[in-house]
């Protein structure tokens, strides 16, 4: 056995040393510190009328603690074209999911990646086995795609004395995913190279926190990416005294309630119809909540009746509430009388329920739908497909990370978190900085509402607002599980990317 052979063999693993014994003749344990690891294959894959020939990369990138020594190992895979000879001309996108804690399987495996989960659309869970197959809408022939599992997700964890706790939290993350960018663009030297930073649900949270933490260690993004927004954490907040959400959610529970079957004479085109609902909500229905106890009857029945045309519930119920839907009750309510649920994060599918009483649903039936076909495709194909083998759990989507995620903010004491502020920032400082969001219409999670309200309200300059790009799928959180909208998002994102 050569000396490197046995140096990685001890690396990888805790030795029994026979060295000096105490009183009790116990042996010393050595533990030797975990060393960075990956794969890397070849592939290529057919997108439009090209074939693109790439190189995968699955692996582990160290990121340095304060004392030197390595703090967290963080799992990515990255896909690079081949045959690029001047990769400053070439772009780079890296991107993540949210919870926060989740994995980054679901823009990985559902949209940007070379591969991807077949999904039937059929709106309800399929029965295993489930598909893998080519991605012909992949962005891989437009960007080479670096797929980021933040700290307590997929296989990234902690090293040393450092605690995965220590890097979760709003800033903590942000630091984290900032210097795993850096180390990555160093060391395939990209520092020249247009990039994008994108993600999905809490990942715009984290893209927008990042535009301004980049552009302070010299790293200016030429993208950003939000799928299914939030980045103003009061639009979504169902809280006493605090009737935004109220405001903002009820297009999208229109567009369910159009979707289900529950609106009378209702347009066919979805846009048409929420154009009235849009206006309803900012004007009459954003009046009467402000005014309280101070609404009179004859308008309150007003608002009651337009707000049962436009959600398909009863006037009944909508008196019992005073006016407010909440999401919970909601995904409940709709489809009572038939004894289902609907998704939140995507309200086209129906749950079931021990019973049809109660005022929450049992589980997501969306989320339930989704869970078992992408956790199976990863597992299988980081093993099979890119040969990097770990016996480790790859966490998809951690609860124990999301309850206990540090949202405390030292530069911010408004009570909610709105990192709307820091893109604002940036694309101040760098006005060739542009950005792209994708909403579903059915998403309840993160409403396309009350992202147009946050974009409405960043207070940029007028001739930065033209750098932001809106765009709209007939689908939900995960629009692209629906093929038309996986389509479309690829046609959109394509050119906005060709476009920087």
């Amino acid at each position: 056995m050569n000396k490197l052979v046995l140096a990685t063999l001890l690396a990888l693993s805790p030795l029994t040393l026979p060295a000096q014994q105490d009183e009790a003749d116990e042996p010393l344990m050595v533990a030797f510190p975990e060393i960075e690891k990956s794969e890397v294959t070849r592939h290529s894959v057919v997108i439009g009328n090209q074939t693109v020939e790439y190189k995968a990369t699955a692996g582990t990138l160290h990121l340095p603690g304060e004392e030197g020594d390595d703090a967290a190992s963080i799992f990515y895979v990255a896909y690079e074209r081949e045959g690029i000879r001047d990769k400053s001309k070439r772009p780079v996108m890296f991107t993540f999911n949210g919870g926060p804690g989740s994995s980054s399987v679901w823009l990985h495996m559902g949209t940007f990646g070379p591969r991807r989960v077949a999904m039937n659309d059929a709106v309800h869970p399929q029965a295993p086995p489930y598909n893998l197959v080519d991605n012909a809408y992949s962005l891989l022939d437009v960007t080479d795609l670096v797929f980021i599992d933040p700290v307590g997700t997929g296989y990234s964890h902690a090293l040393g004395e450092a605690e995965d706790k220590d890097f979760h939290g709003i800033e903590e993350d942000v630091q984290a995913v900032g210097d795993f960018i850096r180390l990555w663009v160093t060391r395939k030297q990209r520092w020249n190279s247009p990039k994008l930073v994108g993600g999905e649900s809490y990942g715009t949270t984290r893209t927008a926190a990042l535009a301004s933490h980049l552009q302070q260690r010299g790293i200016f993004p030429n993208g950003l990416v939000l799928v299914s927004s939030i980045l103003n954490f009061q639009t979504a907040r169902f809280l006493p005294g605090n009737d935004l959400p109220f405001i903002l959610f009820l297009p999208t529970y229109a567009a369910t309630a159009w979707y289900h079957g529950r609106i009378e004479n209702p347009p066919p085109d979805i846009e048409a119809f929420l154009g009235p609902v849009r206006e309803f909500a900012l004007g009459p229905y954003a009046s009467a909540l402000m005014q309280g106890d101070q609404l009179g009857d004859e308008e309150k029945a007003a608002i009651v009746k337009q707000l049962s045309a436009f959600t398909g519930l009863s006037s009944e119920y909508l008196h019992q509430t005073n006016l407010r839907i909440n999401i919970r009750r909601f995904v409940k309510e709709l489809l009572r009388d038939e004894r289902r649920t609907v998704g939140r994060l995507d309200s086209r599918f129906k749950g079931m329920d021990m019973d049809a009483a109660g005022e929450n649903y049992e589980h997501d039936p969306s989320m339930t739908a989704i869970m078992g076909p992408y956790t199976a495709a990863v597992n299988h194909y980081l093993r099979s497909e890119l040969g990097y083998e770990d016996d480790k759990e790859y966490e998809i989507l951690s609860g124990t990370v999301s309850r206990n995620w540090n949202w405390d903010v030292e530069s911010q004491r408004t009570g909610y978190i709105n990192v709307a502020e820091n893109m604002r920032q940036a694309m101040a400082k760098d006005r060739y900085l542009k950005v792209f969001v994708a909403n579903g219409y059915y998403d309840i999670a993160t409403p396309f509402f009350a992202t147009e309200y946050t974009m409405d309200h960043l207070q940029v300059e007028p001739e930065l607002k033209g750098n932001i790009e809106m765009h709209y799928y007939e689908s939900g959180h995960m629009m692209y599980i629906h093929e038309p909208s996986l389509i479309k998002l690829k046609e959109d994102l394509g050119a906005f990317i060709e476009g920087l």
